[in-house]
């Protein structure tokens, strides 16, 4: 087992991100390039996933592959994995990054059609990824899930209801995963704070506020997309050999 900072070393492991072209994912994706890893960058528009590879390539040791992957359409996530399986030969981390979270007037205006969809890309599709690259992880011998969350699943608004409970869902999918795939398979949640992200550029002063000041944020500010790496690299690699079922908050002190 590696110790002290080769423990952080990813170098030979490949790393599949969903909505891995921007935002979080691409800073990960990032991360885990300059770790030494190969990267499977997934997104609904190709063209952005070809963008966000070759960067990420220049960046590491490792190769990226840009792939084209709506989460939320489930019949398609199997090829998806077949085809990462098939190119590298093996995914030593799956990152189930990919999220919306649209708002609706109220509870009551929320529509069918808007619940369905938040539903599909933050629970039902990262549920039916991680069962897919578990099972092929456990058989292979090994591997880490990460589930990035959000500390929305713990201080629910009512703008974001649906958004909420679907994260608060993946959340108990995790501890649900690493009892199906362990001992070899470690699964983990990363819940996220704000961070300052495409999403935010739409926010008002006011809005980031009432998540960072009045909140009663610790650090008082919105979070860096390159502050969540390292804990994206502690769960992916054998740094965190014995961490399985954790929920850790990267969040900025959020109370």
């Amino acid at each position: 087992m590696a110790a002290g900072l080769d423990a952080f070393d990813m170098a030979g492991k490949t790393i599949f991100i969903t909505g891995g072209s921007r935002g979080l994912g691409f800073e990960m994706a990032k991360g885990f390039a300059r770790a030494g890893a190969n990267v499977v960058i997934a997104s609904r528009k190709l063209d952005a996933c070809e963008e966000a590879a070759r960067e990420v390539e220049a960046l590491g040791r490792g190769k990226a592959l840009p792939m084209a992957l709506h989460v939320g359409n489930w019949d398609g996530l199997e090829a998806a994995v077949d085809a990462a399986w098939a190119h590298f030969g093996r995914i030593d981390v799956l990152v189930n990054n990919a999220g919306m979270s649209p708002t609706a007037p109220s509870i009551v205006e929320t529509s069918e059609a808007l619940f369905d969809k938040v539903i599909d890309v933050n629970l039902k599709g990262p549920f039916r990824l991680a069962a897919l690259m578990g099972a092929r992880m456990a058989a292979a011998g090994g591997g880490s899930i990460i589930n990035i969350s959000s500390t929305g699943a713990i201080r629910p608004q009512p703008h974001s209801a649906p958004y909420a409970a679907a994260k608060a869902g993946l959340n108990a999918l995790t501890t649900a995963f690493a009892f199906e795939y362990g001992p070899s398979v470690r699964v983990n949640c990363i819940m996220a704070g704000p961070f300052e992200t495409d999403i935010s550029k739409a926010w008002s002063q006011q809005e980031k506020d009432s998540y960072t000041v009045k909140s009663g944020s610790a650090l008082k500010r919105l979070g860096r997309p390159d502050e969540i790496v390292s804990a994206a690299l502690y769960l992916g690699s054998d740094a965190s050999s014995y961490t399985t079922g954790a929920m850790i908050r990267v969040d900025g002190g959020l109370p």
